[in-house]
């Protein structure tokens, strides 16, 4: 090859050369985001950002709250996850709230736990009686958190607060209150408006669906009466008493006026006052199952009684034998809506 034609090549494979290698680095740049998926593509999170939430989430953990009840203000650090349940109410709502306590008190009847929940608290540790709560036992199940009642266990509040950051209901009947007091102490406000918000909606479409059907018939005015070994009862208010004032019901006049008064149970001793149990339906609760025969011989006696077959309820066969612990004890929003489940079922409604 002459000298000549060997400087003219040269310039010219060089520049070849350097297209090859553009070419070859752009080749290797698409390959690389094809085979080489970003983070962001595969699901993982870089370094940084799993600092960024470890830190989020311990931020949470140690997250301070306070929260007003009735006995005061409490500070809750973080979502407390051993929680001791010291009334009816209460333990209903943690299970609503899909959590299982580590100690309950015992239910009034079918102890341990009211059937509707044993499957929810098999292996809870009882701790004594609503009214009576074991404090040693429930110090060595080391809770987080104490939800327990003004009402109950206002002279054991110190002691309670001394165990465990303790919160407290004014009473035991107001389950709703219950719900937003222990949606804010447990850090489940979220569920807990869920839980309200459900509640709300079969309220407004049982009132929608009874009103229909009964028309000029309703609101229907009605009593809820329950016996006992010695004595009959009138509940004016409480548990049952504020759902059925939601649901639309009426209260005899009599008994409106108790209501005013801030009446919850109007006890009869005598049977001179059956007339004011007057309404035209009766919802009927007896304390049975405690195999008393002393309360089936009362009821007997009162409901074979001249003045109560004079009765607007009696006459109409509109007496309904209801569940003691859906429209008593239960005292939470799981057993509410068993009660209203049954209010559908009585009154002939699709749920």
């Amino acid at each position: 090859m002459s000298r000549a034609r060997k400087l003219w090549f040269t310039p010219l494979a060089t520049i070849l050369i350097l297209m090859l290698v553009i070419v070859g680095c752009g080749a290797n740049e698409q390959g690389g985001a094809e085979t080489q998926p970003t983070q962001e593509a595969s699901g993982e999170q870089p370094k940084e950002g799993n600092q960024q939430n470890n830190k989020q989430q311990a931020s949470e953990n140690q997250d301070v709250r306070v929260i007003e009840h009735a006995m005061g203000k409490t500070e809750i650090t973080g979502t407390p996850k051993r929680i001791v349940t010291l009334y009816q109410g209460a333990t209903d709502v943690a299970v609503a709230l899909g959590v299982k306590p580590v100690g309950v008190v015992e239910s009034w009847v079918e102890q341990p736990v009211y059937n509707y929940m044993k499957d929810d608290l098999e292996g809870v540790a009882i701790v004594g009686e609503e009214t009576q709560p074991n404090l040693e036992e429930i110090a060595k199940l080391k809770p987080d958190l104490i939800i327990a009642s003004k009402l109950r266990h206002e002279k054991i509040y110190d002691q309670l607060s001394q165990i465990a950051p303790t919160v407290t209901h004014e009473t035991v009947f107001k389950f709703k209150e219950t719900v937003q007091l222990m949606g804010k102490a447990m850090n489940k406000e979220t569920e807990a408006s869920e839980l309200l918000s459900k509640w709300e909606n079969r309220v407004a479409d049982f009132k929608g669906k009874i009103e229909e059907k009964l028309g000029a018939e309703w609101p229907v005015e009605i009593s809820v009466l329950n016996f006992r070994a010695d004595h009959a009862r009138i509940y004016i208010t409480g548990y049952a008493g504020d759902i059925l004032d939601e649901l639309g019901f009426v209260r005899p006049e009599s008994q409106q006026k108790e209501a005013e008064k801030g009446t919850v149970v109007l006890k009869l001793t005598d049977k001179e006052g059956i007339p004011s149990m007057n309404a035209d339906v009766f919802f009927i609760f007896k304390f049975d199952d405690t195999g008393d025969d002393a309360v089936q011989k009362l009821y007997e006696e009162w409901t074979s009684h001249p003045l109560w077959k004079n009765l607007d309820a009696v006459k109409n066969n509109k007496i309904f034998m209801v569940n003691e612990v859906s429209w008593n004890n239960g005292g939470g929003i799981i057993s509410a809506n068993n009660m209203l489940d049954e209010l559908y079922e009585r009154f002939v409604l699709a749920k």
